[in-house]
């Protein structure tokens, strides 16, 4: 009898242990979740709506490549108007950014400069 009453202690203190660390863990992850995780899905998510946001006169690019001027902004449409003078409509979500070509880069002769980069 001794014997079996010291074995449910033993398994109590066992199970008592398991139950703190599984506690434990909860806790770190859930703190990991509150103060990590979530504050940065918001950021990005709103980062992303942020590029998103397009108004008119300007130029977007949808998901699917398709490049073009903000000519009409509806409730559920936006109507690009592309370089061949073609209006296609598209909902908001598909507004993948707005659409900045990148400046060309001048280029520079190299007559100008000797092997030093030096001017002659």
């Amino acid at each position: 009898m001794l014997f079996a009453v010291n074995m449910l202690l033993a398994t109590a203190k066992k199970s008592s242990f398991s139950g703190y660390l599984i506690l434990i863990y909860v806790v770190i992850f859930g703190s990991l979740y509150f103060f990590y995780i979530r504050p940065r899905s918001q950021k990005q998510k709103a980062a992303r709506l942020n590029t998103r946001k397009v108004e008119l006169g300007e130029r977007a690019q949808t998901i699917g490549g398709f490049v073009g001027t903000v000519v009409k902004m509806d409730d559920g449409l936006i109507t690009l108007r592309g370089a061949s003078g073609v209006e296609l409509d598209f909902v908001p979500t598909a507004i993948a950014r707005k659409y900045d070509p990148p400046a060309p880069v001048p280029e520079s002769t190299d007559d100008e400069h000797d092997e030093e980069g030096d001017k002659k």
